[in-house]
């Protein structure tokens, strides 16, 4: 059976953190010029996704039984890394959110993978400030989640600013 939510985040510091809820996530050292680059901030039991506004995005979480299909042709970006979860829950928050208010998730304890795609980056990017009053310019953002082993973190699909794409979900 699979979980999934929608939540409306603040991305502040154009930015949402996704994290193990048992743990402080703490990805101050993880922000190097490379992830900035890639939209993706690493640590064993935290994730930093990079945002193209610094407002509200629209997230989907789905807490996946195994890796899903790549559909990473209807997405702009697209990035996985492997997060360390202790005790089987993660957190889905913005960088500056209180972390016991966060929405919380149920997986597997140990090893899992996370797959973001990103989508309307351009006209969410073009409408800047304005983005989250209207559904067409809101950021989009899909968070999926399944248990596997520590693999490194890739770029599947890079958004470069200025491409335009449709929106996927």
């Amino acid at each position: 059976m699979t979980t999934t939510a929608e939540l409306t985040l603040f991305a502040d510091y154009f930015q949402i953190h996704i994290a193990d809820a048992d743990s402080d996530g703490d990805l101050s050292d993880a922000w190097t010029d490379q992830a900035v680059a890639d939209r993706l901030a690493v640590a064993q039991d935290a994730l930093g996704i990079g945002t193209a506004v610094n407002v509200n995005v629209s997230v989907m979480v789905a807490v996946l039984h195994q890796e899903p299909d790549d559909d990473s042709s209807e997405f702009d970006h697209v990035v996985e890394a492997s997060l360390d979860v202790s005790l089987g829950r993660v957190m889905v928050l913005g960088c500056t959110d209180y972390a016991p208010e966060a929405a919380t998730f149920e997986v597997l304890p140990g090893r899992n993978r996370v797959r973001v795609s990103r989508s309307n980056l351009t006209r969410a990017a073009e409408a800047d400030i304005d983005s989250d009053e209207s559904p067409e310019t809101t950021e989009k953002i899909r968070i999926q989640v399944w248990p596997a082993p520590e693999l490194p973190p890739k770029v599947i699909k890079r958004w470069v600013q200025g491409d335009v794409r449709g929106t996927a979900f």
